[in-house]
């Protein structure tokens, strides 16, 4: 198939799964595996790492209203303020996650992680989401509530400390979903699911920055596995930004849709789709040679 039309696809899919809580980087690797592309190859590793960085920097734009506000907010000590807990949160994921990143590297080529990631992902996402629906119906100051925290602007230290943690699980075994372990962690930590959808979104921006920036310097460096830095061309220019637009665009249209999705419905139907996922990868993984 034309490299450029593999491009528009996997920008698609991509920006599709990024912030779904379904796992962004197994859907990429089997989209990849389908097109039977060398991901030992300097430039297809550098170009996974480029489209993953247009989704992530959709959210600026999409919630430049809801930064520029936290910005502007002075009130309460800032060990509370919401940028200082995202940040507390990304530092919890983000030493752990440096310290491990040769066993998350195995665990990149592995199907057999990836399918039981998300069947296992999927169940506890259910799990969470049922035990934690009455509450979110009953709404808040609702006597007997499990969900404390209905905003961003209310978390916890605690509570931020909790996400990060469970962060950790998304980075050491791909398939497992960053977005399903921070909402999950979110709500278990009692935050409603629009609040826990949020502040996923806003802690994705410094996690996903500084993970596609450290991958991506590796790569052009050759220091990524490749015998050399990675040669470029106006094709391969073209395939790069191709993938780069489309994942942007595509992911700005998917948090859209995903934050009013959220405030009226739940996250059951992801789940469901990850078990089933995770059951078909894992058929996949055992049927091949």
């Amino acid at each position: 198939m034309n490299e450029t039309l593999v491009s528009v696809v996997l920008g698609i899919v991509e920006g599709l799964t990024e912030f779904l809580p379904v796992s962004s980087t197994a859907h990429l690797r089997i989209a990849e595996a389908l097109f039977r592309l060398d991901l030992h190859d300097g430039f297809w590793k550098m170009y996974t790492i480029v489209i993953q960085l247009g989704a992530v920097l959709c959210l600026p734009l999409y919630f430049r209203s809801r930064l520029a506000a936290f910005l502007a907010r002075r009130q309460g000590p800032w060990t509370s303020h919401p940028l200082t807990l995202i940040l507390v949160a990304f530092f919890v994921t983000a030493v752990p996650a440096f310290l491990l990143s040769k066993i998350i590297g195995k665990n990149l080529e592995s199907l057999y992680i990836m399918g039981s990631a998300l069947l296992v992902g999927g169940i506890v996402m259910w799990a969470v989401d049922a035990w934690k629906a009455p509450s979110e119906k009953r709404g808040p100051g609702a006597p007997e509530s499990t969900i404390k925290t209905w905003s961003m602007e209310t978390i916890t230290l605690r509570q931020a400390i909790v996400i990060g943690a469970c962060q950790i699980l998304s980075a050491l075994f791909p398939g497992t979903s960053r977005s399903m372990s921070t909402i999950a962690g979110g709500q278990v930590a009692g935050l409603s699911r629009a609040a826990a959808l949020e502040f996923s979104f806003f802690l994705s921006i410094p996690t996903m920055v500084a993970a596609t920036g450290y991958d991506l310097l590796k790569t052009l460096l050759g220091k990524h596995g490749e015998a050399a830095p990675v040669v470029m061309d106006a094709h391969r220019w073209v395939v790069l930004g191709v993938g780069f637009g489309v994942s942007f665009a595509v992911a700005y249209g998917s948090v859209a849709a995903l934050m009013a999705w959220v405030r009226t419905r739940g996250f059951v139907p992801f789940a469901v789709y990850r078990i089933v996922a995770g059951l078909a990868v894992l058929a996949w993984a055992m049927s091949r040679p």
